[in-house]
């Protein structure tokens, strides 16, 4: 049994983009991680990783913040922030806008689950 969360931001991303780019079924055969900074580092301010784009056209930002990473993007907003359910997710609308706080390893499958909900056709 796993007794330690893992709540590291570097790792949470990394987990995150495999998670979207790694499942090649429907709605996730139109994702795509851009514009990579595998150099990013957590900050106070949220550090800019990686953008995802559903089929070219960039839709989303993640950032790393110490001991969180945010999602944020602009489709499929209310999907999203409904799907976004669970220990260690959450959602808030900003805007136009839909933002996820992944908090652990553990969120990162409903994270993906709210990111395929939000770009799934209505």
């Amino acid at each position: 049994m796993v007794e330690d969360r893992l709540t590291d931001a570097t790792r949470i991303g990394q987990l995150l983009a495999s998670e979207l780019t790694g499942r090649e079924s429907a709605p996730f055969d139109v994702i795509s991680v851009v514009d990579a900074d595998r150099s990013a580092e957590p900050s106070p301010d949220g550090t800019k990783a990686y953008g995802i784009a559903i089929d070219g056209d960039r839709v989303g930002t993640v950032r790393l913040y110490p001991g969180r990473v945010t999602v944020r993007f602009t489709v499929g907003v209310d999907r999203a922030a409904s799907a976004a359910d669970g220990p260690g997710l959450s959602a808030r609308q900003d805007g136009d806008a839909v933002v996820l706080s992944v908090e652990s390893g553990a969120a990162v499958k409903r994270a993906t689950d709210a990111v395929g909900a939000a770009v799934a056709p209505e």
